[in-house]
């Protein structure tokens, strides 16, 4: 039988919150810049955001191969299985979406014409050509794709919220760091 106190591991819980921070800063700036005219301030936000969603990327990558060869906690069995079912889908497409906005990104930088760099020094390869109705095409794309990952960390949060103050459970310690830990 699964319980509440059951925990993360510390990678695990890292991993979370630091590529939750990165979205936390990464959608913002891009909703900020996207309105801004085309000034140096907007082309450094353009890299900042870059840099953030590429990062966001490769934290993905880890998370992934770290998910995959950890097995996480079971949810307690106070949750309904029907909850249960609902965590796992929207966790689910979190991970996915975790590739797909940042690809979506890369895609529609390259299909504009516009070098990734990370970090202002490595630049990333064009993953494909110039095209700039494709760059249209993709920027809605990205858009949309940040619009559903908002609503399903809204939702994601909203659920926590639930555990904590109407369920009164420990869902939410599972993924908290222990800072009392000796």
């Amino acid at each position: 039988m699964s319980t509440s106190t059951e925990r993360y591991s510390n990678t695990a819980i890292a991993l979370h919150w630091l590529i939750a921070l990165l979205i936390f800063v990464a959608f913002p700036i891009g909703w900020y810049m996207s309105d801004l005219q085309l000034s140096p301030t907007k082309l450094q936000l353009f890299s900042y955001h870059k840099w953030l969603g590429i990062t966001v990327l490769i934290l993905a990558v880890v998370r992934v191969i770290w998910r995959a060869t950890h097995i996480p906690p079971a949810l307690p069995d106070s949750i309904s299985r029907l909850q249960q079912i609902g965590s796992h889908v929207v966790h689910g497409f979190l991970y996915v979406l975790l590739f797909a906005v940042p690809i979506s990104g890369w895609l529609m930088s390259s299909a504009k014409g516009f070098k990734t760099v990370l970090f202002g020094v490595l630049p990333l390869p064009d993953l494909i050509g110039k095209d700039k109705e494709l760059g249209k095409l993709l920027e809605v794309v990205h858009q949309s794709l940040n619009y559903i990952l908002l609503a399903l960390v809204v939702l994601h949060i909203a659920a926590l919220i639930k555990h904590r103050f109407i369920d009164r459970d420990d869902v939410l310690t599972r993924m908290l760091p222990n800072w009392n830990r000796k």
